[in-house]
């Protein structure tokens, strides 16, 4: 037990140094695009997006050279099942999020045929370089036309967008060079810390790296997007807690996985037929969800947040119990089939009564 303290403090530290890096390359990306003259829509819709997946990026990339293909591919899908149903779940306790703005009415349905595409490259096991190149031209198409079809006067775009100070000080210069070698160093060293611990953790406890990937590795790639949305939520942008979530999970899976695959070269990026058979469906059925939640109401209630979370719990139980328990495995999955039954029944009921009452 005394063997795995050092790389669990690893992996701690990683996340961290992750999270540091994140927030300081960030803050350097965007002043490095005031400086250029970008427009501040167009920084809230690239830039800072680019910034929060900076973390999944270098964790995965890291792992690719690294030879571990499954905690690379099993980051990218538990940072998407991680962001629908924890980032968006806690968002909506904190406030309902109503869903108005254009990027959502748009990327949702892009997310979708996009997570389907990913489940059907990936089922045949492997992530070809051709493929990597067929996601990040997908990705330059995706920016291309996000770009173009923005109207800045738009207020719902703006209201979508992060605070940008706008600053033309001379010494903001010096600031942001300092900004994005630190953050690029920080990010750096957190995901080598972190791939590393994780790849000795996994080894050490006997669980899969995959597990790992899906996991602790995931949640702790995901922190920026789950601060993000928080911090918007308590602030009333709604918008914003949202797009964070669908930007993130196509740039994880364009930019992320195609980047992967291409890095892969002529040895292909190999796929673990667990992630095929269950994760990879779960991830594309997270993402349907977003349709009737964000399409029937125009909002995501407490109630439908709290049901995300729900389902989050659900499944890393699920996760872990397959990796220390595999003979309780039937008799939960038993269990949770009685007990959504049993939820879904007090749902439609309390939703008739007051449906009756008006």
């Amino acid at each position: 037990m005394n063997e795995a303290i050092l790389p669990l403090i690893e992996v701690i530290v990683g996340i961290l140094l992750l999270f540091g890096g994140g927030e300081f390359f960030i803050q350097g990306a965007i002043s490095l695009s005031l400086i250029l003259g970008i427009p501040q829509i167009v920084i809230g819709l690239t830039v800072v997006a680019l910034g929060t997946s900076s973390p999944e990026l270098l964790v995965s990339l890291n792992s690719v050279f690294r030879n571990s293909d499954s905690l690379a591919v099993s980051n990218v899908i538990g940072s998407n099942i991680f962001n629908i149903l924890v980032v968006l779940g806690i968002s909506s306790l904190i406030t309902p999020l109503k869903v108005k703005s254009r990027i959502v009415r748009r990327d949702v349905p892009l997310l979708i045929a996009i997570s389907c595409a990913v489940w059907a490259i990936a089922s045949t096991g492997v992530l070809t370089w051709q493929a990597g190149i067929f996601l990040l031209f997908c990705l330059l198409l995706n920016t291309i036309w996000e770009i173009n079809t923005i109207n800045e006067t738009d207020e719902d775009i703006k209201t979508a967008e992060p605070e940008i100070e706008d600053s033309k000080n001379k010494k903001i210069k010096g600031k942001m060079l300092f900004q994005l070698i630190v953050g690029l160093s920080l990010l750096s060293l957190g995901s080598n810390t972190l791939v590393s611990g994780s790849k000795t953790l996994a080894t050490l406890m006997g669980v899969n790296e995959t597990i790992i990937g899906l996991t602790i590795v995931a949640t702790g790639t995901s922190l920026p997007e789950l601060v993000t949305s928080i911090v918007a939520a308590f602030k009333g942008k709604t918008d914003l807690a949202i797009g964070n979530v669908i930007g993130s999970n196509l740039l994880n899976q364009l930019l992320i996985l195609g980047s992967c695959g291409v890095f892969a070269g002529l040895e292909n990026l190999k796929i673990d037929q667990g992630l095929i058979r269950a994760d990879l469906p779960i991830m594309v059925l997270t993402t349907f969800a977003c349709m009737p939640i964000f399409w029937t109401k125009g909002r995501i209630t407490r109630m439908e947040g709290f049901i995300l979370l729900n389902i989050y719990f659900f499944y890393l139980i699920d996760k872990i119990l397959i990796s220390i328990r595999y003979d309780l495995l039937e008799q939960y999955r038993i269990f949770i089939i009685f007990y959504t039954a049993i939820f879904t029944t007090i749902i439609i009921f309390k939703s008739q009564l007051k449906a009756n009452k008006v």
